[in-house]
């Protein structure tokens, strides 16, 4: 009987294109290897899964984001390399640049896409309406015409929202505890990728009264609005400033987090890694534990299941971090209830 190579096989499969997918499985596009791969798996090839990020490859939370992420995917039978191959593009903040990646991820014809943040996935539902789509960090899915409802998404895509709009109200009582001088608060936001900010405007606006702080909106497009505005602020007495969720203001956070300092302001962060780079404080779900989550859905529908029967989940932990570094070097006597109830304080 003629002896057959397993070394031909698999290399004949790789020929075939099963390779062609294994060049950026990781951040630096290195080959992962095929170590352990059965004879099974080589026939009927590894799934295929394009990942669609909002932030930049050298983002200091994507490493943490895409690791968390994979190691979901491990706990469920998923080896990134082995039996399911993922190409990764990073849009860098840029819309323009995420609908050209989606298109560039949809001709891979992948079995299934997952999009970080609003930008990313009106970018793959403008790609495709067929290929399976898993959402995270989106806010109101329903309002901005995403999905159907949470309970029933219907159409191709599903997965996880980050924020309840009437988080507003929250973030300005965490203003008013850490300075209770504040008089005005402004919400800043990106109307052109974060569409949904008025939501929360309106949000804090209802609980401003209660407060006895003023609210207005602080529109922004470019860095030129990100400066004045905040040195309009820091110019005014009582002023503070709440950064709402958005892939604008994301990648824009180290420039934000230092006209603040400068200015000596009160703010609130929606995102934990604003208070790691060193924001004031931040108080949002944490992208990487949603990352994990978003790994079950991912794995559901790589066995089979459809977007439209799985429901939206809304986030189900919040944190709060504060930075006590940036608070004493800022002049802010943080309250001992707040430190209390902190989850994370960073010194």
């Amino acid at each position: 009987m003629r002896k057959i190579s397993l070394v031909g096989v698999a290399a004949a499969l790789i020929l075939a294109g099963v390779g062609s997918w294994v060049g950026s499985t990781t951040l630096g596009g290195a080959v992962i290897g095929w170590s352990g791969v059965s004879i099974a798996e080589e026939a009927n090839g590894p799934r295929r899964l394009g990942v669609l990020m909002r932030i930049a490859e050298d983002d200091p939370s994507a490493q943490t984001d895409v690791q968390t992420f994979q190691r979901g995917l491990e706990k469920l039978g998923w080896t990134a390399g082995r039996n399911v191959l993922i190409e990764y593009r990073w849009a860098a903040g840029s819309e323009e640049r995420g609908q050209a990646l989606a298109k560039e991820l949809v001709a891979l014809k992948p079995d299934a896409l997952v999009a970080y943040g609003t930008p990313m996935l009106e970018a793959t539902r403008r790609a495709t309406r067929t290929i399976p789509i898993v959402f995270t960090m989106v806010t109101d899915p329903v309002g901005q015409g995403f999905v159907v409802t949470l309970a029933r998404p219907g159409g191709n895509a599903t997965g996880f929202t980050s924020f309840e709009v009437s988080i507003g109200g929250k973030w300005l009582e965490l203003i008013k505890e850490i300075s209770p001088r504040v008089k005005r608060a402004e919400l800043m936001f990106n109307p052109v990728t974060a569409p949904y900010g008025t939501s929360y405007l309106h949000s804090a606006e209802s609980a401003a009264a209660s407060f006895g702080v003023d609210v207005t909106g602080a529109p922004i497009r470019d860095d030129a609005d990100i400066e004045r505005i905040i040195t309009a602020l820091g110019g005014a007495q009582s002023g503070s400033l709440i950064v709402v969720p958005d892939t604008f203001t994301d990648v824009r956070r180290d420039l934000i987090i230092e006209l603040i300092a400068r200015h000596r302001l009160p703010a609130v962060y929606p995102y934990t890694h604003f208070a790691e780079s060193g924001g004031l404080m931040a108080y949002g779900p944490d992208p990487a534990h949603m990352f994990g989550q978003t790994a079950d859905y991912v794995d559901r529908i790589l066995r089979g299941a459809k977007p439209a029967d799985l429901p939206v989940q809304q986030p189900n932990k919040f944190e709060l971090v504060v930075n006590l570094k940036t608070a004493n070097v800022l002049g802010f006597a943080v309250p001992p209830m707040l430190m209390a109830r902190a989850d994370r304080i960073i010194e």
